[in-house]
């Protein structure tokens, strides 16, 4: 079979003959494209993009359930914050392992388990009476589930598939990730003011279990895996990789043993966790009821999040496009500075539908768009083959600071009456990152001595 150039590059090493259906199905399709002169790494990024879409959905609309499970439960602020920051915490700390368990175990499979947790949790949930309950299935079930399926899988394929367009591709990925948590809010705000909480579920767990069976059905490995090269590498130019053996925790402390060497991981996981200070354990979580203290209807601000999923979608998108012309490290610096410049701003925008949808679009621009850099350095920093289990504890610290904030900020509300210091915080600790990241340089390679 002849492919009309590069990007499509078929191995010539020899393939099982009898293979399971969803394999054949994958082939099939592989071949149909490859006559259009589309690159099956494609259908890759178009399943991962729905996968991470539906899994951040499943997890983002739960910040918007935690004022009508409030009123219905009488439970505190705090006690709904720390479920939702347990939530943030096992999401990141699943990460590297989730790294480990992907190679180990195969994309298709750990996905399906993964989604499958996620509404199982969600459905349990849906029974819950005691604050226990709260914990063990929005933050233990979720956390773990989402976790699995979080920015690893993206940079996994990223990295697995592309060698070309692979910052375009991490953009694209990443922007599926927040803007999964985020697109769902309008609807699951509304659908808990006039149906319930329970109902407003729903949305986001079936798009969940169309993706696991997609993910079955099509996913594969290595681009090898259909006799392919990766997206933009010649032919012969790498070797097929070995599938991952041994025990995936040990894996994954092992890559974290090698990393903790290096200074810029450091750099990365500090920067990281300022990340998911000032994201995901501040607005993702708070957001809402931050407004509804300044006077806001619930749908209203949820329409305000989903505003900023629109600009972060076009942001993440551009920093993946940027980060492949452009230096990596002075494009966090500007990332994390004008995102701390509009937290700062926040309290000053009067909390009106106006006001809040100036820091919508300037905010939502700079959501998520320092995944595609970070990710970029890490792959220079640590190769393509440990980049993802690498970036995995990279993310761990993304976590960690979100579910800080998270339980900090339910804990400010509850002993001030406001969000507001959480928020000051969070906005000053963005401009300690973009001054952070600047050292971020991988160490030079040492050169062999002269005989």
């Amino acid at each position: 079979m002849v492919i009309d150039d590069n990007h499509h590059g078929k191995r010539d090493h020899a393939r099982p003959f009898h293979k399971p259906g969803r394999v054949m199905l994958a082939e099939a399709l592989n071949a149909r494209l490859a006559r259009r002169g589309i690159h099956y790494g494609w259908v890759m990024v178009a399943l991962t993009f729905l996968v991470s879409l539906s899994s951040a959905g499943a997890m983002g609309i739960l910040g918007a359930l935690l004022l009508p499970l409030q009123r219905e439960t009488g439970w505190e602020t705090a006690t709904i914050s720390g479920a939702l920051a347990l939530r943030l915490l096992l999401f990141g700390l699943m990460a590297p392992f989730a790294a480990a368990i992907l190679a180990r175990y195969g994309l298709a499979r750990t996905i399906a388990a993964a989604l499958a947790l996620v509404v199982l949790g969600c459905l349990l949930s849906m029974g819950m009476t005691q604050a226990w309950q709260l914990w063990l299935f929005w933050g233990v079930m979720t956390g773990l589930g989402t976790g699995m399926t979080a920015l690893v899988l993206g940079a996994t394929v990223a990295n697995r598939w592309f060698v070309q367009r692979r910052g375009l591709v991490l953009g694209m990925l990443t922007a599926a990730n927040a803007t999964g948590q985020l697109a769902f809010l309008p609807l699951a705000a509304w659908l808990a003011t006039n149906q319930g909480w329970r109902v407003a579920m729903a949305p986001g767990l079936t798009v969940c279990a169309v993706a696991a069976v997609l993910a079955l059905l099509l996913m594969r490995d290595r681009p090898s895996d259909l006799g392919l090269t990766a997206y933009g590498e010649a032919p012969g130019t790498a070797p097929v990789p070995a599938a991952a053996a041994g025990n995936p925790i040990r894996n994954a402390l092992g890559a974290l043993g090698g990393a903790s060497r290096e200074p810029i991981f450091w750099i990365l996981f500090a920067s990281f966790a300022i990340c998911g200070i000032s994201t995901a354990g501040i607005i993702q979580t708070h957001f809402i009821p931050l407004c509804v203290d300044f006077g806001m209807a619930e749908v209203e601000a949820a329409s305000v999040l989903a505003m900023m999923g629109a600009f972060d979608f076009v942001g993440t998108i551009a920093s993946g496009w940027l980060s492949d012309r452009y230096d990596s490290r002075k494009l966090l610096f500007w990332y994390y500075g004008l995102r701390g410049l509009s937290l700062l701003f926040l309290p000053m925008s009067t909390f009106s539908l106006y006001g809040l949808s100036i820091f919508a679009v300037f905010y939502g621009l700079d959501w998520i768009a320092t995944v595609p850099p970070t990710v970029k350095l890490a792959g220079q920093a640590f190769g393509r083959e440990r980049a993802p289990m690498v970036f995995g504890w990279i993310f761990t610290g993304h976590q960690l600071g979100a579910a800080a904030a998270a339980l900090g900020a339910g804990l400010s509300r509850d002993a001030f009456a406001t969000y507001l210091p959480a928020f000051y915080i969070a906005g000053a600790a963005c401009l300690v990152a973009a001054l952070l990241v600047l050292g971020a340089r991988p160490r030079p390679a040492v050169k062999p001595a002269a005989a």
